[in-house]
């Protein structure tokens, strides 16, 4: 394994990031701020490019159409201030004999439509916090939003029967707290990564974590692509071994891998397709996409340059649900408990993603992409028997693991090659239960790894990280450490600034980026029997290592490691703590129940006292009310 300061083989030639111009779309600006006005026949919705406010958009909706009917008008013309306040009164005035016209809201976005047995619902954020701001572009967490009946009083429930279906179903609508971990960005894609977002203009052929599937033909070395179109996919061949018809590549990507946002993490794809359309939806400029997960930045200063690191998961709508509910694959591959972590460092001497007056990338941002997600099998655990820790059942033994097979051809479409499988189940147990799947997923990388090149297979790294907590002779961080390292090594990170020589006074020594070319090729996929706890420590490591990387890279500090107990790794433990409470809650109903100071075995008393406390918490959210965290 290289060693700061040592010289290294470099990679083939790499092009500077440099980008075309943004597209320009006719009329298109950013709305960030909207005001509702309702007639007796029309809602008009103002949208305009807050807070300069010199451009204005109208959208109209139809209230006299039927109750299963939704009419939503675009008018294409785009308005000066004057313009808009004219036709603002001028649509007043030819409204006077029914009522006129009245402002009923100021809001930041239209989170979408629904419909249940009777009218459509409209349904909009009204107070909104910034909670992070990456390359000039804000990301906000949603405070508080409101639901609008469209065909009668805009008061929802005003002419509702409380006893009535439509009441009832607008009640569990409303039941949904999208003030809890949902967040948007007007301007800024959160649905993908860094990575795809500065590299999907690019004109050389397609790289890992860009929009297009990996099984492209490729053949650029700086690509890092999985197989070209010529080779036979994992769940292709698993299928054909099977004597079953591959699905289609639509069928599965299609609607997740496409050149807009990632669908996969758009959680109001539905509710925009009512009022926009199934193929255009979350790419109208009226709608707003909203992702569920976490959002966290800090800034530090170091020599007196400040830095921000930013931590993103986002959590996957497609098999979402909570702990004992949803749990292994679907039969669509997609798994429970996915959620995928960016750790975004950036050093912000010039805040845009471009340098000054150029369109050549900005060199001080950098990513790298975490991933965890259940075991890609078909099994439950039963909640309702009041265990604390219910038996383990493989419901359905695919001897071609076909369902595994299309999870592991997502991953190497949405990442590249490799892909690691950081595996901490249990290998040893009085009554036999998680090592039930740990079998069982090692026979299912064994038969799908027949399928891959040599240099493409899924690596397995199978670890007891439960027993090796409670052993006096191991110690869990040195071992985490020692994998962190090894699988960095094998995937790097993505960096605007790459470069492969640095001058110097002392002459030209090697480049600020340690491993790989300057993108990150493949991913970590760490997974424990929930995904929470123990990968959440295991994430935690790998990031640490991935932190002492970013900020080499940026020049900020002499070597690319950063020791615990110092202040940077102090806060990305509490950014880490925060992202695994967030998400233990999400899935489980209580924060998290094995900490970094549990691990790390310090303060064990204050330590332990928690860990039984969550996990009492975890017990009765689980037996009792686990089914609100659906």
């Amino acid at each position: 394994m290289p060693v700061p300061g040592q010289t290294l083989p470099m990679p083939a030639e790499f092009s500077a990031f440099t980008f075309p111009p943004p597209p320009t779309r006719p009329g298109h600006i950013v709305l960030n701020r909207f005001f509702l006005y309702e007639t007796k026949t029309r809602f008009f919705i103002v949208g305009t490019n807050a807070p300069a406010g010199t451009r204005f958009r109208v959208l109209k909706i139809d209230r006299t159409t039927a109750p299963d009917e939704l009419s939503i008008t675009e008018d294409e013309a785009v308005y000066s201030k004057s313009e808009v306040d004219d036709l603002l009164e001028m649509i007043a005035n030819g409204n006077k004999s029914t009522g006129g016209m009245r402002e009923i809201a100021k809001f930041y976005g239209i989170v979408g439509f629904v419909r249940f047995t009777e009218g459509y619902y409209l349904t909009i954020i009204t107070k909104r916090s910034s909670v992070a701001l990456i390359g000039g572009h804000y990301i906000f967490h949603i405070d508080a939003t409101s639901t609008i009946s469209i065909h009668s009083s805009t008061t929802p429930t005003s002419k509702l029967d409380k006893n009535s279906d439509e009441a009832r179903y607008l009640q569990m609508y409303q039941m949904v707290d999208l003030t809890k971990n949902f967040y948007f960005s007007y301007s800024y894609d959160i649905t993908r990564t860094l990575q795809a977002n500065m590299t999907r203009l690019r004109t050389f052929p397609p790289t890992p974590m860009n929009t297009s599937p990996v099984m492209s033909s490729s053949t650029s070395p700086s690509a890092g692509s999985y197989p070209s179109s010529s080779s036979t996919t994992t769940a292709a061949a698993a299928s054909t071994e099977a004597g079953v018809e591959p699905e289609s590549e639509t069928d599965l990507d299609a609607s997740v891998l496409e050149s807009g946002r990632n669908k996969m993490f758009v959680w109001n794809q539905y509710l925009l397709e009512n009022g926009f359309g199934e193929h255009s939806a979350i790419d109208n400029q009226w709608a707003l996409p909203i992702m569920y997960g976490f959002v966290d930045q800090s800034k530090l200063s170091i020599l007196g340059r400040n830095v921000f690191v930013t931590l993103i998961a986002r959590r996957s709508r497609l098999f979402a649900g909570a702990r004992f509910l949803k749990r292994g694959v679907n039969d669509r591959g997609y798994v429970a408990n996915d959620v995928e972590t960016e750790q975004i460092v950036s050093e912000m001497s010039t805040t845009s993603f471009y340098g000054s007056g150029t369109f050549e990338a900005n060199p001080n941002h950098t990513s790298f992409v975490q991933h965890r997600g259940s075991i890609p099998l078909f099994w439950t655990q039963d909640g309702t028997n009041m265990s604390p820790k219910p038996p383990i059942e493989l419901n359905v033994v695919d001897p071609y693991f076909t369902a595994a097979a299309l999870h592991f051809d997502d991953m190497f479409k949405r990442y590249g090659a490799p892909c690691i499988v950081l595996n901490l189940i249990k290998a040893k147990e009085k009554t036999a239960r998680e090592s039930i799947l740990l079998k069982e997923f090692t026979e299912c990388i064994d038969y799908l790894n027949q399928f891959l090149p040599e240099d493409k297979k899924i690596q397995h790294i199978k670890w007891d990280m439960s027993r090796a907590s409670k052993s006096p002779n191991e110690n869990v961080i040195s071992v985490l450490e020692i994998i962190a390292e090894k699988t960095f090594a094998q995937t790097g990170f993505f960096h605007t600034g790459y470069n492969q020589h640095v001058q110097s006074s002392n002459g030209d020594r090697p480049g600020n980026v340690i491993y790989g070319s300057g993108l990150q090729n493949g991913v970590v996929r760490t997974n424990c029997i929930d995904c929470l706890d123990r990968t959440n420590a295991a994430q935690f490591i790998i990031a640490k290592c991935a932190l002492g990387h970013q900020l080499f890279s940026l020049g900020l500090i002499a070597e690319p490691i950063v020791p615990f107990d110092c202040d940077v790794v102090n806060m990305l433990t509490e950014m880490y703590h925060d992202h695994g409470d967030t998400i233990a809650l999400q899935y489980g109903g209580s924060h998290l129940v094995n900490t970094m100071e549990t691990y790390r075995k310090i303060n064990q008393w204050t330590s332990h006292s928690r860990d039984m406390l969550e996990s009492i918490r975890r017990f009765y959210s689980n037996s009792f009310v686990g089914t609100i965290h659906t």
